[in-house]
């Protein structure tokens, strides 16, 4: 199921989402590292009409363009921004996978009451350590020797628990065919992004809205103990996938929108 295609000048460059259903629940998707708004089709095929679901590329990504000069979480913050004011949308639930929930909670902070809940699938609201920023350098000199292919289809199989990478064998090769794709200058500014964020825990705790929290048991990227982190606001809801590694939303898509739906039955 493919959903309406839709491109928007932002800052004077094309910035491109996707809309799924008329439901009233605005659902904003907004994908992780060397994604695209693609990354979600198998969990919008699940989820109830409910929802009016709207999956954003961000700039680098799909047919966004690169930002001019620095990326950052703010950038990608007001392209989420420029997203909702285009579509007229007030308020909306925003979930972001990944480095996705790093630009969702940047939303938070600068546009609090555009938001109606707030979800991190797979993410964190933390910085970088200084070994993972190192990493991420290492990663974006890999990038720029030409040698995106190799970073590409790493972090591709990683991503997916090591029992279902079979399984998932043909969604792993699409998504490298995506992400080979991808500008370089997309990637680099994602990982300078990253590397560059600031905490966000007390953005985090200090929510007013509803906040939904997923993780993978089997997640090689966000261990399960930040459970018992100080990090939780009001009104929350922890959810362990028990089959998924960092792709729960097409590892367990069916669970997944299921999860949803009773989150927005019980606080939407």
């Amino acid at each position: 199921m493919y959903g309406m295609q839709k491109e928007m000048i932002h800052n004077g460059l094309p910035l491109s989402y996707e809309t799924h259903g008329r439901g009233n629940t605005p659902l904003v998707l907004i994908h992780g590292l060397m994604e695209t708004s693609d990354i979600w089709h198998s969990f919008i095929q699940q989820l109830p009409d409910t929802f009016r679901s709207i999956s954003l590329n961000l700039p680098g990504h799909g047919k966004s363009a690169p930002v001019n000069g620095t990326c950052n979480m703010q950038s990608y913050a007001r392209s989420i921004a420029a997203v909702l004011s285009e579509e007229k949308i007030d308020k909306a639930f925003l979930v972001g996978h990944s480095m996705g929930g790093y630009a969702a909670l940047a939303f938070a902070e600068y546009f609090p009451e555009r938001l109606s809940a707030l979800s991190l699938f797979h993410s964190s609201p933390f910085a970088d350590s200084n070994e993972k920023k190192q990493k991420r350098t290492q990663v974006i000199r890999l990038i720029q020797e030409k040698k995106k292919e190799e970073v590409i289809r790493l972090h591709t199989k990683e991503v997916y628990a090591e029992d279902n990478r079979e399984k998932f064998s043909k969604e792993i090769a699409t998504s490298i065919q995506i992400a080979e794709q991808l500008p370089e200058k997309g990637i680099t500014d994602s990982l300078t992004a990253m590397k560059n964020r600031k905490d966000r825990a007390h953005i985090l705790r200090e929510l007013s809205v509803p906040f939904l929290y997923i993780l993978g048991k089997k997640d090689l990227f966000i261990s399960l103990d930040i459970k018992n982190e100080n990090i939780f606001p009001t009104t929350y809801e922890l959810v362990v996938l028990e089959n998924s590694g960092h792709m729960g939303m097409i590892e367990e898509a069916e669970k997944s929108a299921a999860i949803f739906s009773d989150f927005q039955k019980k606080h939407l």
